[in-house]
């Protein structure tokens, strides 16, 4: 199986600022399903997220109680989807130029794999998870609110869940639940733009985009609150 190289490692354990005692643990972190030539699962970094998403979802919860004092539990399961949903833990991986370390085929960088949303995600997830076995929770709990830091700051503002909104008003008025449908799907690999369209019963039918389906779904459902009134324009 492919490795990555001593120098890129220690580039990563620098920008983390968590030096490694089983550095086999970052290896298996970084290492994409398309790189197994042979070999059981256990041999990517699959394992490693399921864990570090635990540990991501522990440490961003303990964050916000502590931040947010004041936060109803519904405000505060809004913004800990946002902060823990795959985009911002791509966002995260983007930071650290991840990317630039995860051990993949070629066929899979050469289609941009590098730069695709769930792959960075991912591996990121992966990575918390490599910490935490690694040196412990605190390890990866004090890692984890230097790198979600800034974003749990800006996210001073609970995101308005627009889906959950429309489902929300159609049921109340007797209506079907919101179909959502694909539209099409443009750009790279790396960098796709979706575009999918909501019809609800008595309503014209409303599009949104964006880089992934969840997000895509999310803007037809808020155009479509806009302009039937039900959502003002200046709400999240």
């Amino acid at each position: 199986m492919p490795k990555a190289s001593n120098k890129s490692l220690d580039a990563l354990t620098g920008k983390l600022g968590h030096e490694f005692t089983d550095s086999s643990l970052l290896q298996h972190a970084l290492t994409h399903a398309s790189a197994r030539t042979r070999g059981p699962r256990t041999h990517d970094y699959e394992r490693l997220e399921f864990l570090g998403d635990r540990v991501l979802g522990l440490v961003i919860a303990e964050l916000l109680i502590e931040r947010y004092p004041d936060d109803q539990e519904g405000d505060l399961a809004q913004r800990f989807n946002r902060l823990v949903r795959k985009e911002t833990c791509a966002e995260v991986a983007q930071e650290l130029k991840l990317g630039d370390h995860v051990i993949m085929s070629s066929s899979e960088a050469g289609s941009g794999g590098r730069g695709k949303l769930t792959i960075l995600g991912d591996a990121c997830e992966a990575v918390l998870g490599a910490i935490f076995i690694d040196a412990g929770y605190d390890a990866a709990r004090s890692i984890i609110r230097t790198l979600w830091d800034d974003k749990v700051n800006d996210n001073s503002a609970p995101m308005r869940d627009a889906k959950s909104a429309l489902q929300e008003w159609a049921q109340g008025r007797g209506l079907d639940l919101p179909l959502y449908t694909d539209i099409s799907r443009q750009g790279p690999d790396h960098a796709p733009i979706f575009i999918i369209k909501v019809e609800v019963q008595r309503c014209e039918p409303a599009e949104g985009m964006g880089p992934s389906k969840r997000i895509a779904e999310q803007g037809a459902a808020s155009a479509l609150l806009r302009r039937e009134g039900i959502w003002e324009n200046d709400q999240n």
